[in-house]
């Protein structure tokens, strides 16, 4: 009996970039979302019936929408235990990796903040919500991946769109303003000026660091224009005084990049005052940003 032919790689590969698109913004975590792309390769590379898939590219989607699922409902015990705010894990965005970012839908469907957002609904419900805004499946074809109704899967993209717009959103100017503010506010940060700081700073701003118990960071949000100013002061001094710092595109917006150490998003409201930051430091969610950095790096080559 002959042995199953091998799987052409070259026709999953086709696929590879959008599945990793697609797990990403259902987990938040881009460790997790190659090991699931990984195991629907496994899947599709093992199927006896493999011959018989006539769309790839939806089998796949189904696949990897169920495996997110599967993670997501073990995730939810796992961060209950996790020391201190979690955080989506920060991916460098200017080379294509979640897909085109060219409309602001796009940019925000990766975002910091909306990521943290999709933390509150039920699995099912983010991964309705998923599909539907960032891909723009049809209820039916949302349906089919998940194996509920259509008239079920309405509802929980009616429950889960009304949660998130519920919720407070920040104002997200365009790419080339939002990189002045954030050159603006890195600026103060580094003056070293306590006034100059936090006159950059909203009344009720507020900073959530994510180091998971593996490095310092703060274990609650930092809130309020005077604690936070003297909490950044302190931490840029103690923390990262000599290590380069460089802007780059993360999660569709330009963010503070510290080396592999930290990255942090900056939020603003309408009168270019930030809002809220966002810190990670947390050595194992950098993993993949540190792997993007190296090739970069190694692309552009020597200086």
């Amino acid at each position: 009996m002959s042995a199953h032919p091998a799987a052409p790689v070259a026709d999953f590969e086709e696929h590879r970039p959008r599945m990793f698109a697609v797990a990403y913004r259902m987990l938040g975590s881009a460790s997790e979302a190659e090991d699931t792309v990984q195991d629907a390769y496994l899947r599709w590379s093992s199927a006896a019936d493999r011959d018989a898939i006539e769309h790839l590219g939806a089998w796949l989607a189904k696949v990897v929408t169920r495996l997110c699922l599967n993670r997501l409902t073990s995730a939810r015990a796992r961060r209950e235990e996790y020391v201190g705010p979690w955080l989506p894990e920060p991916v460098l965005t200017g080379d294509g990796t979640l897909g085109p970012l060219d409309s602001a839908e796009q940019r925000d469907s990766v975002s910091m903040a909306l990521l943290v957002l999709l933390e509150r609904l039920s699995p099912t419900e983010r991964a309705v919500y998923v599909l539907r805004e960032a891909f723009g499946y049809g209820h039916r074809e949302v349906a089919g991946l998940l194996g509920l109704s259509e008239a079920n899967c309405r509802q929980l993209h009616r429950r889960a769109a009304g949660r998130i717009a519920a919720s407070e959103r920040r104002f997200t100017p365009d790419p080339a303003r939002l990189r002045s503010l954030v050159e603006n506010f890195l600026a103060a940060a580094r003056s070293g000026d306590l006034a100059r700081l936090e006159g950059a700073l909203t009344a009720d701003v507020r900073y959530v660091s994510d180091g998971g118990g593996v490095v310092n960071a703060a274990r609650r949000p930092v809130e309020g224009r005077d604690n936070v100013a003297r909490f950044l002061l302190g931490a840029l001094r103690k923390y990262v005084a000599d290590v380069p710092v460089t802007l780059a595109e993360v999660n569709g917006a330009p963010a503070l990049v510290f080396g592999g150490s930290a990255v942090v998003t900056v939020e603003f409201t309408r009168d270019g005052l930030v809002g809220g930051l966002r810190s990670v430091v947390n050595p194992q969610k950098l993993e993949f940003l540190r792997r993007q950095l190296s090739r970069s790096r190694e692309l552009s080559g020597p200086s």
